[in-house]
């Protein structure tokens, strides 16, 4: 899907992807996140086939001019997680909002794993 706005100029279309890059490249700034990875083993199959890995670890659903986002991370040990977590889920929420003119409704954060 995509959301979808529209001005005096004409509609705007922005992809699901393109928002799940902009939300991945915003989680792999913030401080304590390693990495992004895939829940499930289809994902990280599909990924090693080179199929997509431009949003790997980041599910946008969009209904309407609302937009849904699910992270799953790696993070690094000995960090606060309920800090990092909240950190990005500002971090994303802003720069998705910033990106789209969209609301972003809710960023859910899932912590994979933890790397040493």
């Amino acid at each position: 899907m995509s959301v979808t706005t529209s001005n005096a100029y004409g509609k705007i279309s922005i992809s699901d992807s393109a928002i799940a890059k902009v939300a991945k490249s915003a989680t792999l700034e913030c401080y304590g996140i390693v990495d992004t990875v895939s829940r499930k083993l289809t994902d990280s199959l599909s990924e090693f086939l080179k199929k997509r890995t431009d949003g790997k670890g980041v599910k946008v659903v969009s209904s309407g001019d609302r937009i849904y986002i699910d992270i799953n991370v790696i993070i690094k040990y000995g960090v606060s997680i309920n800090a990092v977590a909240e950190s990005l889920k500002e971090s994303v929420k802003y720069k998705v909002e910033r990106f789209t003119g969209m609301i972003v409704d809710t960023v859910n954060v899932n912590i994979i794993g933890v790397k040493l």
